[in-house]
């Protein structure tokens, strides 16, 4: 970037945009929304809801304009069902929402957490009204994941995050069903030492489709004195080996600063599940998890992403 002090995102002025007070329900909290735009070009939130036991479930909230004027459920959208998904439990968490062309379908990935800890789940839906659900397909512990919109040779392809024993770093994984996934591969380590995204990363968002490769924004959790602060960076791949990491920014693009993002239940937390993107194919809404008690959102250009990563 010429600016070096040019800001990639700008908050929206009326952040927190939606609050468990705008809810019709009684419930804790509402944070960490997937995003599609719809159709009709309504923006759609499928925004994480925590109830009062500190279990989650997934409501949908609409707007004309993606900013204000929220049409919210008025009752949860897509509920846990340990009945029968007995891997969610304890609830269903961190929705992201890739529109599938070549299935005329939604998926929508999410976490299923249960005693053994959080895994990936996946849904399909044309109209966020029923769903069919395809289960678990990343055992835990694993989280953080996306489906690509396309085939990848011939393959559907997944990001997610699992945990090791002392650090999480991104993978990719493969499969020609949408159930059953291997190929497994490392692609974005976690560093080491006093970095900002040392240890533990997870996507953000899913991958965005640019001319240059898939753009990621990803988290990367920084562990100090006074706990753990989530912050965003940016990395490339390439368009038809999205296992190869073209370019890493060094610094953290984004992070908590507002009150509404230091402090909730989780403090110093900037936690983006889901995107839109404009019409003139460059402006990008974020919508994102402030503190685990909000929704945020911020506005930014892809081009200007890629240019910071050319620094």
């Amino acid at each position: 970037m010429n600016n070096p002090n040019l800001q990639l995102f700008q908050r929206h002025k009326l952040n927190p945009i939606l609050t468990a007070a705008n809810w019709h329900y009684s419930v804790n909290s509402v944070f960490n929304p997937g995003a599609t735009l719809l159709a009709d070009g309504t923006t759609l939130l499928l925004c994480r809801v925590e109830d009062k036991r500190g279990h989650s479930h997934l409501c949908a909230a609409r707007s004309q304009n993606g900013m204000d004027n929220w049409q919210i459920d008025a009752k949860p959208t897509f509920m846990a069902d340990p009945e029968h998904y007995p891997d969610e439990l304890w609830g269903v968490e961190d929705p992201r929402i890739t529109y599938v062309p070549e299935l005329k379908q939604y998926a929508v990935v999410y976490t299923a957490y249960a005693s053994g800890g959080p895994g990936v789940a996946l849904a399909l839906t044309k109209d966020f009204q029923s769903f069919e659900r395809l289960g678990v397909i990343m055992q835990p512990e694993d989280k953080d994941a996306a489906l690509l919109p396309h085939r990848i040779n011939g393959h559907w392809a997944l990001i997610h995050r699992p945990v090791g024993p002392t650090s999480a770093h991104i993978w990719i994984s493969y499969s020609s069903d949408l159930q059953n996934w291997g190929g497994h591969k490392k692609i974005l380590e976690a560093r080491l030492g006093s970095w900002w995204d040392a240890n533990k990363i997870g996507l953000s968002p899913p991958l965005i489709e640019t001319p240059d490769g898939w753009l990621m924004i990803y988290h990367g959790v920084k562990q100090n004195a006074s706990g753990t602060i989530y912050r965003l960076g940016l990395a490339l791949f390439d368009l038809n080996n999205p296992e190869m990491c073209l370019k890493r920014g060094d610094e953290w693009v984004f992070g908590p600063e507002e009150p509404y993002e230091n402090h909730g239940d989780v403090d110093k937390v900037i936690f983006p599940c889901g995107f839109t993107l404009a019409p003139d194919g460059d402006t990008l809404r974020l919508y994102y998890g402030a503190a685990d008690s909000s929704i945020a959102m911020a506005t930014g250009s892809i081009q200007n992403m890629l240019q910071c990563l050319q620094k």
